[in-house]
């Protein structure tokens, strides 16, 4: 989808990310400006300073950060979204579309419902006629370790823990549920989880596939104009 078209991007340099939503970054004219940074995990290999960076202007005059860090590009050769409020859209435009096939066929498509037992909302439910309901939770992927292989999660993450006990809980109630992972990283080509990062989380996981959760991952196209998911991503549970 063409997201950056009614709000162009701006190029500049990172100079740091920090306090986890901030980000200062120096201008083509030598300026610098502090923008929002719209990711709370650790951006690792995502953050380096130096790196180039695009920016837009939110045109919010009630922000007291008037402009929102997007892209990154990393090793001076990809591009990664560091925004994470992207995932949900791009998951859902790529369900539209059709790309998943094994998520084709349902008619109907809600956003942040309640579920579960511990107090969680879904990002994606997704229903069609008498079938059983389909639990989508997604997860952005940005961590790129080497020779194209992303993992998921870049920090120790209790709430992603979570959302997998309350994915094999639907399972248990006779509903689908679906993992997906939406790959901002133009470098990755596969997922698996992060086992030395959160090992937990990786076990966690291991144990929903095992319960009959499904896993998808969905690969990118970014450029500065435009961000989609095109294609789906092999996934290795690893360990």
């Amino acid at each position: 989808m063409d997201y950056f078209t009614n709000t162009p991007l701006v190029e500049g340099r990172l100079i740091k990310r920090y306090k986890r939503f901030l980000a200062d970054i120096e201008l083509r004219d030598g300026s610098t400006m502090t923008a929002h940074c719209p990711n709370t995990g650790s951006m690792k290999h995502c953050a380096q300073a130096g790196a180039r960076v695009w920016f837009f202007d939110a045109n919010n005059p009630k922000r007291k950060l008037a402009h929102t860090w997007e892209l990154v590009e990393v090793d001076n050769k990809y591009l990664a979204c560091i925004n994470t409020h992207r995932a949900n859209h791009l998951a859902r435009e790529a369900i539209e579309s059709g790309l998943i096939a094994s998520l084709a066929g349902y008619d109907k498509i809600q956003t942040e419902c309640r579920y579960g037992n511990e107090n969680s909302r879904i990002d994606l439910l997704l229903s069609q006629g008498e079938a059983p309901d389909c639990y989508v939770e997604v997860k952005s992927v940005t961590l790129l370790e080497q020779d194209g292989l992303g993992i998921f999660p870049d920090a120790v993450t209790t709430r992603g823990q979570k959302h997998l006990r309350e994915l094999m809980e639907m399972v248990s109630q006779g509903y689908r549920a679906v993992l997906f992972f939406s790959v901002a990283h133009t470098g990755i080509q596969a997922v698996q989880p992060a086992w030395e990062i959160d090992p937990t989380y990786a076990r966690t996981l291991k144990e929903a596939i095992h319960h009959g959760v499904e896993v998808i991952a969905v690969g990118a196209e970014i450029s500065t104009q435009s961000i989609r998911l095109s294609r789906v991503l092999p996934f290795h549970i690893g360990g």
